[in-house]
């Protein structure tokens, strides 16, 4: 059984979705087991110092993930931390909906959480696929669409 335990954080002025919307996408995008998840709209600049401080770069990026190492047991905790202005610019240079470029980084947060990554082509593919079920599930267009491999 599915079990999630969401905790929304809203640490910045800009537009960002409904505590509903966010559990939705994320319960969606949680593969099997428990969780327990943080999930923290920030302006840049703390997006740029969580980047800086957790990845050594110098500039805020869309999502972060932080999954806490806990035995399998406790079920899976951590966090996803999405900078508001970054989504904001990246939907509109990419002529996307606000909410549905929202609903992926959310869904790809979660998959990082459980362990999936993109780092090389067969991972990428593996987590693309993913993404592109739930999104469908949820009813989003494929994020991946306009993308050349």
């Amino acid at each position: 059984m599915k079990r999630l335990r969401l905790s929304y954080q809203r640490a910045c002025a800009a537009e960002v979705p409904p505590r509903a919307a966010v559990l939705r996408w994320a319960r969606a995008a949680l593969l099997e087991g428990e969780a327990q998840v943080t999930v923290r709209f920030v302006d840049a600049d703390e997006g740029r110092e969580l980047n800086r401080r957790f990845r050594g770069k110098e500039y805020a990026t869309n999502v972060l993930s932080f999954v806490y190492d806990l035995p399998k047991e406790a079920g899976l905790m951590g966090d996803l931390v999405l900078c508001a202005p970054v989504v904001a610019r990246e939907a509109a240079e990419q002529g996307k909906p606000l909410a549905a470029h929202y609903a992926h980084l959310i869904v790809h947060g979660m998959l990082h959480l459980q362990g999936y990554d993109h780092e090389d082509e067969a991972q990428a593919s593996e987590m693309e696929t993913l993404e592109r079920e739930v999104l469908g599930r949820l009813g989003f267009p494929d994020p991946y669409a306009d993308e050349e491999r």
